[in-house]
């Protein structure tokens, strides 16, 4: 049984075997010359291409493109060095490798063909042993050349591909941001006498600081923000799950109550800490509009703010954990009363945790103090003037991570929601 290195030696010798003779352009106006050179070559297993003139060289090197060429120097019409001048000048031919032959070797004559675009020198008085070194030689020297060439126009052929797919996923990207901007709520009023402005800036394409006001039931508004850990795609596609568990149609069916409580704790229970360690904060209200009385509760979230011109300005949050931390905790309800002209604002922590340039955040008390001298403004402009005080605290517009500000304010008495028929 043959030894495995054997099997190696052989399997390497059959391929070497199977790759095809290099191709070599011999151009000689002297006939007995490039004849016997071409019998030379022939033996030692070249395929040689003859040429009787610096034409009809030029012309074969561009259909054949051979492995090496080897100009005699002295020819009718184009001489070697032309011929050389005319294959560098050619974007196509001018990395193929070209060796002068001449019967004189002369110091001026060399550096005179090498700067016309000569690769090397053959001289015809050259024994057999010296034309087989440098063929064998230049030939080396013109297969690293063509492998350089190879892996450059694979290089461009792999980046044509990249930048093709990056713009593809980028499209794709930017639908997918749209459709997630599609599912927060339209910017206006609510309902009869509540008014909404919102900013929205995730940090990528796509963020998973998600928030939404809608009608939950007869007289009642739903208003959440949600944060999902973690951002990009990821992160977007688990708060798209999360927004869909809170669709009031949903609820009515999961919970059987609009109560925030029940809410939070039914999605403690539905979105448990993940094995990566993903998680969501949350914080759900219900507006009983004719009342004014807002019931809320919070998993881990920052919450909301109420700016009110009759009492004190007031955060209602709560101490407690993310969703999914604790399967057997339980979140309670709370309720505040707004009042005529109150704001309420939403707000995720990508706005207050802010970094300056020294890494100082810019602090739920400074974005407080900012929400409460912009109260002058209306609703929208006061959103736009926190936003760009967040953005100058942060000395650049691209905020580390997504950044949700949603305001409401009470404009008058509040009346029914009719649901359309």
């Amino acid at each position: 049984m043959a030894h495995p290195a054997q099997h190696r030696v052989e399997r390497a010798a059959a391929v070497e075997a199977a790759k095809p003779a290099p191709v070599i352009l011999l151009v000689d106006d002297d006939d007995i010359t490039r004849t016997s050179m071409a019998a030379r070559l022939k033996r030692l297993g070249y395929r040689v291409i003859e040429a009787g003139d610096g034409d009809a060289g030029l012309a074969a090197t561009r259909t054949h493109r051979p492995n090496l060429i080897i100009l005699d120097w002295m020819m009718p019409g184009l001489d070697g060095p032309s011929v050389c001048e005319a294959i560098r000048a050619d974007a196509e031919l001018k990395s193929s490798h070209v060796v002068l032959m001449t019967a004189h070797d002369r110091p001026d004559q060399i550096a005179e063909g090498l700067s016309r675009g000569a690769d090397d020198f053959l001289s015809k008085a050259a024994s057999k042993q010296e034309v087989l070194a440098r063929v064998q030689a230049s030939l080396r020297s013109s297969a690293l050349v063509r492998e350089i060439e190879r892996t450059r126009d694979d290089l461009d052929l792999s980046n044509r591909l990249l930048s093709a797919k990056q713009e593809e996923l980028e499209c794709e990207l930017q639908s997918a941001a749209e459709f997630v901007q599609s599912q927060l709520p339209q910017p206006g009023m609510p309902a009869p006498g509540l008014a909404m402005q919102w900013a929205y800036q995730p940090s990528l394409a796509l963020g998973g600081d998600l928030f939404q006001v809608s009608q939950w039931g007869t007289d009642t508004l739903g208003l959440y923000i949600l944060d999902a850990s973690g951002h990009g795609v990821a992160a977007a596609l688990r708060a798209i799950a999360l927004m869909s568990f809170l669709r009031e149609d949903n609820l009515a069916k999961a919970v059987g109550s609009y109560d925030p409580g029940a809410i939070i704790n039914e999605a403690n229970r539905r979105f448990p800490l993940t094995q990566e360690g993903e998680y969501f904060t949350l914080w759900v209200g219900r507006l009983h509009l004719p009342s004014r009385a807002l019931f809320y509760a919070a998993a881990g979230h920052g919450g909301a703010f109420v700016h009110s011109t009759t009492r004190a300005s007031q955060w209602l949050s709560s101490t407690s954990l993310p969703l999914g931390f604790d399967s057997e905790a339980t979140f309670e309800t709370a309720c505040t009363q707004l009042s005529l002209h109150d704001r309420l604002y939403l707000l995720s922590d990508g706005i207050y945790e802010v970094p300056s340039a020294s890494g100082e955040l810019w602090g739920r008390t400074r974005l407080q103090d900012t929400l409460e001298a912009s109260r002058h403004l209306s609703l929208e402009q006061c959103i736009g003037e926190t936003m760009t005080t967040a953005r100058q605290w942060l000395g650049g517009d691209i905020f580390p991570d997504d950044v949700a500000l949603v305001g409401l304010e009470v404009l008058e008495d509040s009346v029914p929601v009719r649901r359309e028929s």
